[in-house]
């Protein structure tokens, strides 16, 4: 293929170079003259391991060459990679001027080009930014609606510094965001010597997994390193305590709990999280990560009672009570702490968990329930077809049978919030919100 790369840092250069590498023609561009120089000396215009042996080699077969007229860069090429950067700002938006500037002169390239172009944001870029930047900037340039002319996806990268050569040649996936196959297709045979999956996914999703990919790496690296000062402080060796945690490949490093749903809550969590941080306190120690835990899980009590009491409705079927589906356990089910939370805004609730109604007969739970909960414990009706009948408005727990249930009996006029995150939502509806109305 016939390739632009537009921006020539870590990104730009090492992709320019990768795709020459792989047998594309690439022309890669910059605005920086120096820059645009060093490529076609073939050195690197960056400080990357084999990176400058590797464009030597792609610049001396006539695969690669650097120019600052995107102008002409287009003309030679059909599709172009946008690798500019997006620095963040002081209030940490990140900086999408260089993506507009591009988009306005490959648009502006544009006119008149009768033969479709392929426009691939490979810069890290928020969700939005194809749709709210890029595609207003390619119009403003052209003149024009893009009318088919101009295909745009979204491929980001997910290459690091000093390993950037061998990251790209073998990825964790390659992704591409785009609304038809056939542009997928297309920029998915940038990439023939590449073995990773591929993932054709939305413009949005591909814009964030970037993004969200980057915070979970530093969430790792502060969580690995307060664990290593609460170890330290207790007398624990941190690596021992590190190498047996990550043998746990069912629990630990896996998917597990990593699908998003609503808070956590049962015997163990809280009450573990809250003596590590205070093993933390006692040591003198500050543990921000940590510490940040149960306010987090408070927050998304909070943001589900908003989403119940936004909805004007009065009563209130809610499905699920205790801290997970298959169990009678309530001792901090944040369940527990969203009724009561309704309750006391004055409105009806009925309640339907049928391990918590069997625990309120014969479970181990009973006394808690009869004790500490009661006014609750009498709101528990004793099928899902009651609650339903009940309520205005149903507010889903669990991702249990009985909310499945639920929601497909709920009526047109009732509205369904689910806490779940869609789990229990029917193929087919609009899934990725806590609120619908039916």
């Amino acid at each position: 293929m016939r390739v632009s790369v537009f921006g020539l840092g870590y990104v730009g250069a090492v992709t320019a170079a990768c795709l020459a590498r792989a047998g594309h023609e690439v022309t890669g561009v910059d605005v920086n003259h120096e820059k645009v120089a060093m490529v076609n000396a073939g050195a690197s215009p960056v400080v990357e391991p084999g990176l400058g042996d590797l464009l030597a080699e792609v610049v001396g077969a006539g695969r690669l060459r650097a120019t600052s007229s995107g102008e002409k860069a287009v003309a030679d090429t059909d599709l172009a990679l946008i690798c500019v950067g997006t620095p963040g700002q002081a209030n940490g938006r990140p900086d999408t001027g260089a993506v507009a500037q591009v988009g306005r002169e490959i648009g502006h390239a544009l006119r008149g080009r009768v033969d479709p172009y392929t426009v691939v944001l490979r810069s890290t870029v928020l969700p939005g930014t194809t749709d709210g930047v890029l595609i207003p900037a390619l119009v403003q340039g052209g003149g024009r609606p893009l009318d088919g002319t101009a295909r745009v996806a979204v491929n980001p990268e997910f290459m690091r510094e000093g390993s950037s050569l061998q990251d790209f040649a073998e990825p964790p996936f390659v992704i591409v965001g785009c609304g038809d196959p056939e542009t997928a297709a297309l920029v998915r045979s940038l990439y023939p010597g590449v073995q990773a999956p591929f993932v054709h996914t939305a413009v949005r999703t591909a814009e964030m997994v970037k993004y969200v990919s980057n915070a979970f790496h530093a969430l790792k690296v502060c969580f690995a390193n307060e664990i290593g000062d609460v170890c330290a402080a207790s007398g624990a060796d941190p690596h021992e305590v590190m190498r047996i945690f990550l043998a746990d490949r069912k629990l630990n490093v896996s998917d597990a709990y990593l699908r998003p749903g609503f808070a956590f809550g049962g015997s163990c969590l809280p009450k573990d999280l809250r003596a590590l941080v205070h093993a933390g306190r006692e040591a003198d120690l500050s543990l921000p990560l940590l510490s940040a835990i149960l306010p987090s899980n408070e927050a998304q009590v909070r943001r589900a009672v908003e989403a119940v009491l936004g909805t004007r409705r009065r009563r209130a079927g809610v499905i699920g009570l205790a801290f997970k589906p298959g169990t009678d356990d309530l001792r901090e089910s944040p369940m527990v702490a969203v009724v009561e939370a309704l309750i006391g805004k004055g409105l009806d609730v009925r309640i339907v968990d049928p391990s918590v109604a069997l625990a309120r007969l014969v479970g181990a739970n009973r006394r808690y329930i009869d004790e500490e909960i009661p006014h609750i414990a009498s709101l528990m009706c004793d099928s899902v077809d009651a609650v339903v009948q009940h309520a205005d408005v149903l507010v889903i727990g669990s991702a249990s049978d009985e909310a499945r249930r639920a929601v497909a009996a709920a009526r047109p006029d009732q509205v369904v919030v689910d806490l779940t995150r869609s789990a229990a939502t029917p193929p087919g509806a609009r899934r990725g919100s806590r609120a619908g109305a039916r």
